[in-house]
């Protein structure tokens, strides 16, 4: 993957943590930090660019260079600068992708409808992901894309699964649903439909939401 130009705008460990993983991968990150200790500190930890200021202020965006940025995240604790961030990146300078965090999830759809390429809330990527698994183990995770219109879920199949010893053309998806990859014994496998499906395979499934609970019970036979 080629190194990408991020900017990261908010403070705190998971700032900290998001911008060590970005440096690991050899893309080059600038924070936006409005608290000056803590500038200091990640400067000290970080090989990243820090700057210090208010990023709802274009001037302050632009002395940091966000004209040149592939991605901007905007992860404040207000979301109204979240969204001011975002849309001036976007407009002024021309940052073909923003992402926000959302820290009141009824906001999400508001973000998306004013402009922001990817609005995520915690509360809801996390009350997903514990309630899908207390639903059953047999899903390791479920993740949203595009906003949540498009679900991206791991599931493994037990020794009792239905679809275990059939093929992926006996198997009847639901409409708007597909194995993307199947892994097995820790490779990856490209499914066709003369894919025979194995117990302890690792189904990636790319679905619609609403496709979820009928994927579910077709593949592991539990309720979704």
């Amino acid at each position: 993957m080629a190194s990408l130009r991020i900017m990261l705008v908010g403070g705190g460990k998971p700032v900290y943590f998001l911008a060590r993983s970005f440096i690991s991968k050899g893309h080059g990150v600038t924070i936006v930090n409005s608290d000056q200790e803590e500038c200091a500190w990640l400067a000290r930890k970080l090989k990243a660019l820090v700057v210090h200021g208010d990023a709802t202020q274009p001037r302050l965006l632009a002395d940091a260079g966000v004209q040149d940025v592939d991605v901007l995240l905007a992860a404040t604790l207000r979301d109204e600068d979240n969204l001011a961030i975002c849309q001036s990146a976007a407009k002024q300078f021309g940052v073909r992708r923003t992402l926000a965090l959302v820290n009141d999830p009824e906001l999400e759809a508001v973000f998306h409808d004013l402009g922001v390429t990817d609005a995520f809330s915690m509360t809801q990527v996390l009350t997903g992901l514990i309630e899908r698994r207390v639903e059953t183990e047999g899903v390791l995770n479920l993740l949203p894309l595009g906003g949540g219109k498009v679900n991206l879920t791991e599931i493994v199949l037990d020794e009792d699964a239905p679809v275990v010893g059939k093929t992926l053309m006996d198997v009847r998806m639901p409409e708007d649903s597909l194995v993307a990859c199947i892994f097995r014994e820790g490779n990856p496998l490209v499914p066709r439909g003369s894919t025979m499906l194995l117990a302890r395979d690792r189904l990636v499934i790319l679905s619609l939401p609403e496709n979820y609970g009928q994927i579910l019970r077709m593949l592991t036979g539990e309720k979704g």
